[in-house]
């Protein structure tokens, strides 16, 4: 039986013929290329026998260094040696799996604050609904984070895919966002905000950001574990 890879989310499935679209991303099978298990041993290397009639050509002495070019380097060398440095950086996020790390703090914390702001609601607890506050603040400082590792994910792991999953996942986390910030400002606007007449409404951009959030980390989990 063959089996065929998925080229963005790396699915494997077995059958004659490649899936007509991939059961975790959602690309077509154009995506799907044959897959080969890596055989455990290595083959040996075969060095080639040495040419006694050839004659080396004696070592070249190296250049003598330019110090001109080294003490005034131009502004794009400087450019192309930050972009190269960028590029290690990503990677190495990638490699260490920066993105799936750097989740885990909004994703837990979101909770707390939507039950906290419902809390607080209902029984009218100023000291719960500054918790909640404190809460969004630390949230607020990881989204730059989560964003950045994320969009480096979709681009370099995923090819910047644009099939529904995908698509569905950027929306959730840009409403996520969306309706941290609005909370942050609307209780520096007004601190009392769960004593006026749009506390039902705060309390529901709070249930949301929860439902967005968790529908991010559904599809991550999809993605991760290909199921």
């Amino acid at each position: 039986m063959k089996k065929w890879q998925c080229s963005v989310c790396k699915y494997i499935h077995t059958g004659d013929e490649p899936p007509e679209k991939c059961p975790v991303c959602g690309v077509s099978a154009d995506k799907f290329v044959p897959f080969e298990e890596e055989s455990g041993a290595d083959t040996p290397k075969v060095e080639p026998a040495p040419d006694e009639n050839k004659t080396e050509a004696p070592p070249k002495e190296p250049p003598a260094p330019n110090h001109s070019k080294t003490q005034g380097a131009s502004p794009s060398g400087k450019w192309d040696r930050a972009v190269v440095y960028l590029e290690k950086a990503a990677d190495l996020m990638l490699e260490h799996h920066a993105h799936p790390m750097s989740v885990h703090l909004p994703n837990g914390v979101i909770p707390v604050v939507a039950i906290l702001i419902i809390l607080a609601w209902f029984s009218g607890s100023d000291m719960m609904l500054k918790a909640g506050f404190i809460n969004l603040v630390f949230v607020l400082i990881a989204l730059p984070l989560v964003g950045l590792t994320g969009f480096l994910e979709w681009k370099k792991k995923y090819n910047q895919a644009q099939t529904p999953i995908f698509k569905i996942k950027i929306l959730s986390a840009a409403v996520t966002a969306a309706c941290c910030i609005i909370s942050i400002i609307w209780y520096l606007v007004n601190p009392e905000v769960l004593d006026s007449s749009g506390a039902w409404l705060f309390v529901m951009i709070n249930v949301l950001m929860l439902a967005a959030a968790g529908v991010a980390g559904y599809i991550g989990g999809k993605l991760v574990f290909k199921d």
